[in-house]
């Protein structure tokens, strides 16, 4: 269950430190080479404290509390591996994009004409789901769900019978990520938000698409979510990123990809 999160962390070149953090109101910061993000938790200990633990650490360090099971630590190692792998220059050169031609639009704007009356499954509560909703027939799975979700103990009964599934990378955080890609292995998966990594290696663990933003600048999105913003930054600074492992694949001419299907 813990392959993926190692690869990932070996992604951080062990030489990195953190130049500067923020625990924000909706999401956590961390600055080494580039900007990560992670969507602040929910579920957490609020009089947890970071104080004197991060600032000048390696990023390969703070990196492993991606596997910790206290939420905010995890949060923080999310932020900080996005840091050293979601860099602008570094994804147009290992994702073969130009982010300047990357289209501004939500993914499920941006993928509305694929999803028309196909079984669409998405794992947290987006606010662009409204429009979604009459295009398709649309399972909205949450932890802390509203009115017409259906609990995340569900996933296990609605995600094999799917076309497709949009899965929060916050899943990284809660540790359940490994999990819903194996259930759903059949439908077409789109790892999706700010707090996703924006890395191949995510192709062969089963992701289809990754649908994550880079920080293109850094100190209007650093005051941004220093004042609380929540989704300001798209428009002023972060710019989204949509890559599939189709794209990757035929743009670096990678022949044998072998998809890993994570165990129970």
């Amino acid at each position: 269950m813990w392959e993926i999160y190692a690869e990932l962390i070996s992604l951080v070149p062990a030489e990195l430190k953190i130049k500067e953090c923020m625990t924000g109101l909706n999401w956590f910061l961390v600055r080494s080479q580039g900007v990560g993000i992670a969507m602040t938790p929910r579920e957490g200990n609020r009089n947890y404290c970071f104080a004197d633990k991060i600032i000048g650490s390696p990023v390969r360090e703070i990196a492993q509390w991606i596997m910790s099971w206290n939420n905010y630590e995890a949060a923080m190692g999310l932020a900080a591996l996005n840091s050293a792998i979601n860099i602008p220059a570094r994804l147009e050169e290992t994702l073969g994009i130009k982010l300047a031609e990357q289209p501004a639009e939500q993914v499920f704007t941006f993928m509305q004409d694929r999803l028309r009356g196909k079984k669409v499954a998405v794992i947290g509560h987006f606010r662009e789901l409204e429009t979604l909703a009459p295009l398709c027939r649309l399972s909205v799975l949450e932890r802390l769900p509203l009115a017409g979700d259906y609990p995340d103990p569900a996933c296990e009964y609605i995600l094999p019978q799917q076309d497709y599934v949009f899965i929060t990378a916050t899943t990284l955080i809660n540790k359940t990520l490994p999990r819903l890609l194996e259930l759903s292995r059949q439908a077409y998966v789109v790892l999706v938000g700010p707090s996703t990594p924006l890395t191949p290696v995510l192709f062969k663990y089963g992701v289809d698409m990754l649908a994550g933003t880079a920080v293109v600048d850094r100190p209007r999105v650093w005051r941004l979510m220093q004042e609380g913003d929540q989704q300001q930054f798209f428009q002023s600074g972060g710019r989204m990123v949509k890559i599939t492992a189709e794209d990757w694949r035929e743009h670096f001419q990678v022949e044998n990809c072998s998809v890993v299907r994570l165990a129970k």
